[in-house]
């Protein structure tokens, strides 16, 4: 299977595809917003940070002999609402990471559960992963939620392992296997 057979992935309410030139504006909109950029490593993006990532996300489009991640733009009727990244963190034993940032204008809708539940799909369907694992900083109950509400484990919750923003903060993991399906 190929690239243009895998994507655009289409679920009941989302299109997931791969990132474009163009999408810097929408994300922008998403990842400037104070309360989404709150839990990541990152301050909130300026046009120009959004311009740099989508150029880099362009390229990732998949986890084989092309690359070693995936980037996938989340629309629901249209609107870019999110984006969903899947890294290999161990290509030999087929194990990766997955992150994601979702618009909160969308949140409770069960949209961010959806498009996650695509991609760990995708992720040990297509690219054969053993584990996928999810990390994020503890604050960020909204996320933690949705790991587990896309089937994810809780494994680990570290204590101040991360200096961010000035402060020491503690770092949530959660896992997924291929088995648990």
């Amino acid at each position: 299977m190929t690239h243009a057979d895998l994507l655009p992935r289409k679920t009941d309410r989302l299109l997931m595809r791969l990132h474009q030139e163009g999408d810097a504006g929408a994300l922008q909109r998403i990842y400037s917003q104070d309360d989404v950029a709150r839990y990541l490593l990152d301050e909130p993006w300026a046009a120009s940070e959004a311009e740099r990532r989508v150029s880099e996300r362009v390229r990732q489009v998949g986890l084989d002999q092309d690359g070693e991640s995936l980037a996938l733009i989340i629309e629901h009727h249209g609107v870019v609402i999110g984006d969903v990244l899947l890294w290999l963190t161990n290509a030999e034993h087929r194990i990766a990471e997955i992150g994601w940032v979702m618009d909160p204008a969308y949140g409770g809708q069960g949209l961010a559960t959806e498009a996650v539940q695509a991609v760990l799909e995708l992720g040990f369907d297509h690219y054969g992963l053993h584990r996928v694992a999810a990390q994020m900083d503890a604050r960020n109950i909204a996320s933690a939620r949705l790991a587990e509400r896309a089937g994810m484990q809780r494994e680990a919750h570290l204590r101040q392992d991360w200096w961010s923003k000035g402060e020491w903060t503690d770092t949530l993991i959660y896992g997924a296997l291929a088995s648990d399906r």
